[in-house]
């Protein structure tokens, strides 16, 4: 229903609009509100600020209809005007334009004319709203998906291969919060939560200077994608400083005294990228699978405080780049041969 509000210190007015518009008031298409001057009017929009469109006339007591333009600007720019006015002159109607009216029409009333433009105004305010909700949302969009997936979506061609995917080569990264399972049973749900979202700041923006990006937060852990020219490279890099940044912080809580320590699995190859999930329940993850993604969550799980581990192959790709130390050989969850892990020291 489109809440219409009329400013006029005419008396008969509101029962012509009423009788005029009596089949849409009755159809809930329109709820039209009456004032009989400016002042009137903010004062009806102060209790009703939902308010789509105002019908006002210019000469009225108390306050006009072009102070009421100015002062309507102030109060909301997503609330539209049309003056109707019998001072049709181009002074005043250059006057209303430039003080934000949207549209001007002279009396006598032309009921027609008038159902033409409320619907003309009603459905540009309309889009406008719409606009900004999507603006609104677009923002909060912003705040639970990345930016690599936003830009993905942005594509002409985004629904049309919306299921389709590809394999790539990059680096896949998971960061785990050492200890964090036990802090969680003992502190409230506030502290656990500001705490790992505190821990996680810290980490994400690590990995962003790296050029990586966020595929997912799970639980207490991170896990971060590196494509592009020398992804491990910068994986590694994020990884070093990750720990770094990590280690400088302070206890937590005068109580738990939490001393944050992380453990990271890394490995390097081909992977599947795609939209994971259902298309019929409209729930999907843009995201990376395959046996590159799942060693790098084995390897994370085999690393122990303030190790980054790594495989023997991706050792051989960054060993003059990277200090490295052999750790020895371990057995995999699904992998049928022992494989044989680094650890990055510096």
């Amino acid at each position: 229903m489109a809440k219409i509000l009329v400013v006029d210190d005419e008396a008969d007015l509101e029962m012509l609009i009423k009788q005029k518009f009596r089949k849409q008031i009755r159809g809930g298409e329109y709820e039209f509100y009456f004032a009989k001057n400016g002042r009137v009017a903010l004062e009806k929009l102060g209790t009703e600020p939902e308010m789509d469109i105002v019908l006002s006339d210019i000469n009225m007591p108390e306050m006009d209809g072009l102070t009421l333009l100015t002062k309507l600007n102030e109060l909301s720019p997503l609330i539209k005007s049309v003056i109707v006015s019998a001072y049709g002159d181009m002074e005043n109607i250059r006057t209303a334009m430039n003080r934000g009216a949207f549209d001007f029409i002279t009396k006598p009333i032309n009921f027609e004319d008038l159902t033409l433009t409320m619907e003309k105004t009603l459905k540009h305010a309309k889009l406008l709203k719409e606009t900004l909700q999507a603006v609104k949302e677009n923002n909060i969009l912003k705040m639970y998906v990345d930016e690599n997936v936003l830009n993905f979506m942005g594509k002409k061609e985004f629904e049309s291969i919306i299921m389709a995917n590809e394999t790539i080569e990059a680096s896949v990264m998971f960061v785990d919060i050492c200890g964090f399972t036990s802090i969680s049973e003992t502190a409230s749900a506030d502290t656990v939560v500001t705490l790992i979202n505190s821990y996680f700041d810290v980490m994400v923006k690590e990995i962003m200077e790296q050029k990586g990006y966020i595929d997912k937060f799970i639980g207490d852990a991170i896990m971060a994608v590196f494509t592009g020219e020398y992804h491990l490279d910068r994986s590694i890099d994020a990884a070093l400083a990750v720990c770094g940044k990590i280690n400088s912080l302070p206890a937590f809580g005068r109580q738990l005294q939490f001393k944050p320590k992380v453990s990271i699995g890394i490995k390097s190859g081909d992977m599947i990228t795609g939209n994971i999930g259902s298309e019929s329940l409209k729930r999907l993850d843009y995201t990376v699978i395959g046996d590159t993604v799942n060693t790098a969550a084995r390897l994370q799980g085999a690393a122990e405080e303030n190790q980054i581990i790594i495989s023997e192959a991706c050792y051989n790709k960054v060993k003059e780049s990277f200090r490295c130390e052999k750790v020895g050989n371990i057995s995999l969850k699904n992998k049928a041969n022992p494989m044989t892990i680094y650890q990055v020291l510096e």
